[in-house]
């Protein structure tokens, strides 16, 4: 118990966790961030609220017993474990002494994520206890694997994303999978089945994106009879209704966003739905927008040529497939010669010119760049869209309807089942491998757990495709640590080589997951891993470190890394046995977990040293970058100071190894203009970047205060 007394450092330990938590915004005398208040206001923290407000149990067993009798945990769960094993695993867990390193963590994990008693007032699980359920229930009555799961969550090395972090193990629960993706193509019965299906996912907690290109525009024929198609505004307007209206019992807003491709005939009204002063009659709030640029956009815009918007109506009608499975870039000249495609046309420059002034208005649109993406794509088919976040990049396949809205061919749509590594655990680890074996395990046991049956096309998607996507965060504050600048020479090459290796062990262990389970994905046969063209650029060289910073970095925590042989021999078993898993990586925005793990968010650079939060009624809340102390702040530049080709210049080296997407948020000072915008999205297309999240300016996101996160992703 600690006394009422001043610490070394002048910290009144008397003060409550509040009080201590908002001295980091307080230098000493001696000009130094005082740190010690925020380990003190955590450790108050639990002192004075977190023990006080925690029910006590005599024992295990009568915990346990206590939370399956009153409802609260899902005896299944339990019932697949001896009561022997019970106790080694919380045992085992607690033995780790876990602690939360700042107030803001341990603050965010007691409000948002463990069990309370259902009048909310009372705490019901610890940290070991969370994580202990959560393995239970993934492992699925495997102790060993069970033991290992428990070993990398409370080792801080693997995060389950929010959903399954939260609800696993629980009898009341959400979906273990918050993210989805779907198509609509060009009928009433595929809109009318798209609304339902995101007021089905909404209410089960999720953030849903939903692809508009291949509605009809604006003053299209409807049955041959000229100017009758509203185009995509009314059902962006309806869809934003639906997920207002879908707000998971008051708890929060739905989420949605909508994703069209830039050479859709209603591609300007699309984005004037953002603009400030937009008229209210089609402006779109809570909605978030995403365009899809193909590579041709850019060609046109530096010859400075008009570029052409096609019908998609007559697109169809001419290829007979919706426009959004048609490649614009290859297709593009043949389609302007076509008299049978009805076309407009708008100023290349001008529509790059518009986007960056949306974007520097209101953060959005998010760009997907086509081409890019699907050059890179493994598997058969097109990525036609992205999610709310902008890192699930799958393929999806058309559903067709009766009248009566049933299915006449059940097509796929995209679930996103995520986790991270936080990089720093990772490297301290025991074995870098096994980690991310254990977090493709996990994951992939998520979605084999997972049926939404309300929405037919998710769930085949999900059984077919066991589509994972693992990320990574705080890489800042493992540079940061190990003394490297985020952006520099030696901090990418880094983060190339990490990334090598991680899809390197990420795609054995779907490997091995496909031999024990005598099956691979469906449409492996048809994949660039089935012909082995995938690994030609890891077994014609070595991904290894060229900087001496990198190579010690690896030599020093004992990092084996695949060499050219051994991508070889993976490539000859995956050809011979397949993968489980139809993708394995992507890297979204981590905001809570992030928190909780003590880790800079995903793979960007922090936005200020000491982040500013609002949390509830608890109003402000500081959080210190991690790792961070007096002697390394130079260290800790804030994104906007690094700006965003330094930012890109990291991505790209990740992207390259990732076969999804990552969520990249570009960051500018207060005094840049839409051509800094424009310039830095010519340079993360020529840089091999497949998305674009948000665009954030200094003076639009006060110092030190959170960027936003994904709301599907996190609470």
């Amino acid at each position: 118990m600690l006394d009422n007394s001043l610490t070394q450092d002048g910290t009144d330990t008397a003060l409550d966790y509040h009080a201590l938590n908002a001295m980091l915004n307080l230098y000493d005398e001696d000009g130094n961030i005082r740190f010690d208040a925020d380990r003190m206001a955590a450790r108050q923290y639990f002192l004075q609220h977190v023990n006080q407000n925690t029910v006590f149990f005599h024992s295990l067993d009568e915990k346990l017993g206590y939370l399956v009798d009153e409802g609260y945990y899902e005896a299944e769960v339990l019932d697949q474990y001896s009561k022997n094993f019970q106790r080694e695993i919380w045992a085992a867990a607690y033995a780790r002494k876990f602690r939360f390193p700042t107030f803001l963590g341990a603050f965010k994990y007691y409000t948002s994520y463990t069990l309370k008693t259902r009048d909310g007032q009372r705490y019901l699980e610890r940290y070991e206890d969370r994580v202990c359920m959560v393995s239970l229930a993934l492992a699925r009555g495997d102790e060993a694997q069970a033991m290992a799961y428990m070993e990398e969550i409370i080792g801080g090395r693997f995060q389950p994303a929010t959903p399954t972090f939260l609800n696993a193990g629980k009898k009341s629960r959400g979906e273990l999978i918050s993210c989805f993706l779907l198509r609509v193509e060009d009928n009433m019965e595929s809109i009318g089945r798209a609304i339902n299906s995101s007021l089905q996912l909404s209410k089960r907690g999720g953030g849903v994106a939903l692809m508009l290109t291949n509605i009809r525009e604006h003053g299209a024929p409807i049955k041959g009879i000229e100017n009758q198609s509203s185009g995509v505004i009314p059902v962006m307007k309806l869809l934003e209704d639906s997920f207002s209206y879908a707000n998971q019992l008051g708890a929060r807003q739905g989420a949605g966003a909508v994703y069209l491709n830039a050479h859709h005939p209603d591609i300007l009204r699309f984005l004037d739905t953002k603009r400030e002063n937009a008229d209210e009659k089609i402006r779109i709030k809570t909605l978030s927008l995403g365009v899809v640029i193909p590579d041709v956009t850019f060609d046109l815009a530096k010859r400075n040529e008009e570029m052409y918007l096609f019908s998609p109506h007559d697109v169809e009608k001419v290829y007979g497939v919706p426009f959004s499975d048609i490649s614009v870039t290859e297709k593009y000249d043949e389609m302007v010669d076509d008299k049978r495609i009805r076309k407009s046309k708008i100023n290349a420059r001008e529509f790059f010119q518009t986007l960056a002034e949306i974007q520097f208005e209101s953060g959005y649109p998010y760009i997907m760049f086509e081409d890019t993406v699907n050059a890179a794509n493994p598997i058969d088919g097109r990525i036609t869209m992205s999610n709310l976040c902008s890192e699930i990049l799958q393929v999806n396949e058309a559903s067709e309807y009766n009248d009566d809205l049933s299915f006449s061919h059940l097509g796929t749509d995209i679930s996103c089942n995520l986790g991270s590594l936080n990089i720093a655990r990772t490297m301290d680890g025991p074995d870098f491998g096994a980690t991310v074996e254990t977090a493709i395990r996990a994951l992939t046991a998520v979605s084999e757990m997972s049926a939404i049956d309300s929405v037919p096309s998710i769930r085949r998607g999900n059984d077919e495709a066991h589509a994972v996507g693992l990320g990574q965060m705080n890489l800042h504050g493992f540079l940061a640590r190990e003394h490297i600048h985020y952006g520099s020479p030696e901090g990418v090459d880094f983060t190339g080589v990490y990334f090598a290796a991680a899809a390197y062990h990420a795609i054995r262990a779907s490997n091995a997951l496909a031999r024990e389970k005598g099956q691979s994905f469906v449409g492996f046969e048809k994949s660039a891993y089935a012909d082995g063209s995938f690994f030609d650029k890891y077994t014609t060289r070595d991904w290894l470190p060229e900087t001496d910073e990198a190579k010690a970095l690896f030599e020093r925590f004992e990092i084996t890394l695949p060499s050219r042989e051994d991508w070889t021999a993976l490539k000859e078993a995956v050809m011979k046995d397949g993968l489980y898993n139809r993708n394995l990586q992507a890297v979204p925005p981590t905001g809570s977990i992030s928190y909780i793990n003590n880790s800079t968010s995903s793979i960007h650079p922090i936005v200020s040293r000491i982040e500013i939060r609002k949390e509830g009624k608890i109003g402000r809340v500081y959080y210190p970058a991690p790792f961070m102390d007096n002697e390394n702040l130079d260290y800790y530049r804030d994104a906007y100071d690094i700006g965003p080709e330094a930012l890109i210049d990291t991505y790209a080296a990740a992207t390259e190894h990732v076969d999804q997407g990552l969520s990249l948020t570009l960051f500018f000072p207060a005094e840049a203009t839409t051509r800094d915008i424009n310039r830095a999205q010519i340079y993360a297309w020529k840089k091999g970047i497949k998305t674009i999240y948000y665009v954030r300016l200094r003076q639009t996101a006060l110092e030190g205060t959170e960027v936003q996160g994904c709301v599907s992703c996190t609470l």
